[in-house]
């Protein structure tokens, strides 16, 4: 079954001092060693790249656009990156409205919606609660994958 990795999971994966580091790695390697197939999307990619690119005091990472790119490059090598369609505008604004969506959490929707339109239903996230809201998705948070 495949899931998409929300960008948390990037984020932490490339970040070898993060306390939450060693659980997005093995996360992904658990699902790749099952053979299942771990996304991401066009979206994920520039809230990473956002986030990267910030200033650590800023809460970001402090790469160079350049280590950005690179950090990308290792991400897509191993990740499925899914194709955007026109589609997903439409279920974006069917979850919005249908779910009283509002601020910063209209980017979490659209990720949804990116899942929803190809058929996927998993999603790989640390901000479980995020995600409560819908029910057509399964949250998964990396410690199920990694506790017994």
């Amino acid at each position: 079954m495949a899931h998409l990795a929300d960008t948390n999971i990037l984020l932490r994966s490339a970040q070898p001092a993060h306390p939450m580091h060693a659980d997005a790695v093995a996360a992904v390697e658990t699902l790749l060693n099952r053979g299942e197939a771990v996304c991401i999307l066009p979206q994920n990619i520039v809230e990473f790249w956002a986030v990267a690119t910030r200033p650590a005091q800023q809460n970001g990472l402090g790469l160079t656009p350049t280590e950005a790119d690179q950090e990308v490059v290792r991400l897509e090598a191993f990740l499925t990156l899914l194709p955007e369609t026109s589609a997903v505008y439409s279920r974006w604004r069917q979850l919005v409205v249908a779910h009283g969506v509002s601020g910063v959490q209209v980017h979490d929707a659209r990720l949804v919606a990116a899942m929803l339109t190809p058929g996927l239903t998993h999603i790989l996230t640390f901000n479980t609660q995020d995600f409560r809201r819908y029910t057509s998705i399964t949250v998964v948070h990396p410690q199920d994958l990694l506790t017994p």
